[in-house]
């Protein structure tokens, strides 16, 4: 049951689907550097793009280590490695790079640039 939670978890903040990416990752990015921005306003892009890392990141070695506990229960569970965590983060740095492509064409945006201000 615990591998099925963290895998379910992982697969939520993995990039491998188009609507959980949408609705999920680039929120919480979103948000994150909106926090981030809140106090230096310039830090917005690098923010979005390291929150938008660190889900997928995250998605990925949650999904494997979820993936892992269901497959061999109990103590007999094999060990995350270091291989495991270099594809993962190859793979993040894919899809994060989309989203540099995003924010340099201004497709998202810090949100007072989304309000027009009188």
């Amino acid at each position: 049951m615990e591998g099925g939670i963290l895998g379910f978890v992982g697969f939520m903040l993995s990039p491998l689907s188009w609507w959980n990416d949408l609705f999920v990752n680039i929120p919480l990015a979103l948000a994150f550097a909106w926090i981030i921005s809140q106090f230096y306003k310039p830090a917005f892009e690098v923010a979005c793009i390291i929150g938008y890392w660190l889900t997928n990141v995250a998605g990925f070695v949650l999904m494997h280590k979820g993936a892992k506990r269901m497959l061999t229960p109990g103590e007999t569970a094999p060990k995350y490695s270091w291989r495991d965590l270099a594809k993962d983060v190859a793979v993040s740095l894919l899809y994060t790079a989309l989203i540099v492509v995003l924010i340099k064409f201004r497709i998202i945006q810090p949100i007072n640039n989304y309000m027009p201000s009188k």
